[in-house]
């Protein structure tokens, strides 16, 4: 694909268009400029973590959960990526993968998941 010019600038500024995108349910061009980013530094979290929500409200689950994977790789204790991991999981129709997650991102948060 060709080049646009919400993937150019410093990383910080794509940082913030692709937010923008993300705010704006522009779901895929976030991921465009998210994945640029998550190459450029993979070791980072926060991009991933957005990726993977542009992932998931574009019906990218596969995506989605590779992203969550990877979070989970680099940061266990990041109980976020472990409720979305669980929630993707369950959208695909993989409740019983999902529910260690979602029991885990419920003891992690103290919070309560009925039905876990």
């Amino acid at each position: 694909m060709k080049d646009t010019y919400y993937e150019f600038g410093t990383a910080a500024e794509r940082w913030d268009r692709a937010q923008l995108f993300f705010d704006a349910k522009e779901y895929v061009t976030a991921v465009r400029i998210l994945g640029g980013l998550v190459e450029e530094a993979p070791e980072q979290i926060a991009p991933r973590l957005l990726l993977a929500r542009a992932y998931y409200h574009s019906a990218q689950l596969r995506r989605a959960e590779a992203e969550l994977r990877a979070v989970l790789e680099l940061s266990p204790v990041e109980h976020y990526a472990r409720l979305m991991l669980g929630r993707t999981l369950e959208r695909q129709g993989r409740e019983k993968d999902a529910a260690p997650h979602l029991r885990m991102a419920a003891a992690m948060s103290g919070d309560l998941v009925p039905g876990i």
